[in-house]
């Protein structure tokens, strides 16, 4: 089924839509997803038969290939926020879910890479939850 997700990056200069088939939601703790969004893990829909429309700043997108591998994140040069991108010459689009901003009906599928978790990132449960930032 075909789904349309809307988004932009952190500073509003790039906007854009997504319409394709949602083939997973996954959160990838392996060690260059850690790297590359500075968390726990990277939060990521894959889409096939999908077209990304740029809504507005293409030209502040830039794409980033680690050399040797096919981990690849595409982000804005403005303010370093992921944004869409384009993998398997086109036949594979990354949306990151962070990067969405219509409401997501879904939820991920699984952990991957969970072996290569952060030792920090276990029970996380059980820390306190604060509503808004630390006193």
């Amino acid at each position: 089924m075909s789904r349309l997700v809307k988004g932009s990056c952190l500073c509003g200069a790039i906007r854009y839509q997504c319409r394709g088939t949602l083939e997973g939601f996954f959160l990838c703790h392996c060690s260059r997803c850690r790297k590359d969004t500075g968390s726990a893990h990277a939060a990521n829909l894959f889409f096939t038969n999908a077209e990304v429309t740029w809504l507005s700043g293409r030209d502040h997108s830039r794409n980033y290939r680690v050399p040797g591998t096919r981990h690849e994140k595409s982000f804005c040069t403005e303010c370093g926020g992921a944004v869409p991108c384009l993998q398997m010459e086109g036949s594979l689009v990354v949306v990151p879910a962070g990067s969405v901003d219509t409401p997501l009906d879904v939820r991920p599928d699984a952990h991957v890479c969970h072996s290569s978790r952060a030792g920090w990132d276990d029970d996380l449960n059980e820390v306190p939850k604060i509503d808004g930032l630390p006193g």
